[in-house]
């Protein structure tokens, strides 16, 4: 499994970015999630969907500001970012494994990671 991610940059606080995830899988179980890292933190979890089916999953924190999807035919999940603020900036990273219930939202859920793209949101 290989994973690209692509997309960062730089931002106004209020604007738009959209990330992608170009995703090499050998089956269809899998579950591509994104996550993020700013400086002196911890990893957090952003967002996640399932390769199969339309279920999607976000953190509190960017609920009804960013979106995921993604184009099976490219292989690639989006991370749509609307209306960022400051706090988002921060290294994204797309990552994909076979989480179990309850756990998708867990860095240890995931096998495979991309290499990461920056976001910087500045005011």
């Amino acid at each position: 499994v290989q994973l690209q991610a692509s997309g960062g940059g730089l931002a106004q606080t209020g604007g738009s970015l959209r990330l992608s995830c170009a995703a090499s899988l050998h089956s269809r179980d899998y579950s591509i999630a994104w996550f993020r890292q700013a400086p002196g933190k911890e990893r957090e979890f952003v967002a996640a969907v399932r390769w199969s089916g339309s279920n999607t999953y976000y953190a509190d924190t960017v609920k009804g500001r960013f979106t995921i999807s993604r184009d099976n035919a490219k292989n690639t999940v989006y991370l749509q970012m609307n209306s960022l603020h400051a706090e988002d900036t921060a290294v994204y990273y797309c990552a994909a494994g076979r989480p179990i219930v309850g756990t998708i939202r867990a860095t240890r859920s995931y096998t495979y990671w991309g290499q990461g793209t920056l976001v910087t949101v500045s005011s």
